[in-house]
């Protein structure tokens, strides 16, 4: 458990590292990138294309295991349905992706600079996972 933990944080701290190399962590840079139609940025395309395509390979060669290092199975999801509160969601967080040029792990990687945009972000996507919650317990 603790070496599994340790693992995990540096994981997300090298996947921070990234996303900060990467330009992710810049509201205007992803913003210019969804820009289609305007000042268009392309540069985080290498950046997509690159993260998909070690996904892809790594993906791969983890799978051909019989169970991974520090757990003892896979939790690989396995529902196909596509259902309206995934594609609302989804909507919802390409909104908000492109109105405040970040998404959930750059805002965290930049949490630590208490910049007011960040910190509004992270109390609206928060009260969006209570809202979300809570709209799952009712209909339970």
């Amino acid at each position: 458990m603790i070496l599994q933990s340790i693992v995990s944080f540096c994981v997300g701290a090298i996947f921070s590292i990234g996303l900060v190399l990467a330009g992710m962590t810049q509201p205007r840079k992803i913003i210019g990138f969804l820009d289609v139609f305007g000042d268009w940025d392309p540069s985080l395309v290498f950046v997509l294309a690159s993260a998909v395509g070690v996904y892809f390979i790594t993906f791969q060669l983890v799978m051909k295991r019989k169970s991974p290092l520090l757990a003892p199975k896979f939790l690989v999801p396995t529902s196909t349905d596509l259902e309206l509160k995934l594609v609302i969601g989804g909507l919802l967080f390409g909104a908000g992706w492109g109105i405040s040029g970040l998404c959930p792990g750059p805002a965290l990687a930049t949490l630590g600079t208490a910049s007011a945009s960040v910190i509004t972000l992270m109390i609206t996507m928060l009260i969006g996972f209570y809202i979300s919650f809570y709209i799952g317990r009712l209909k339970k």
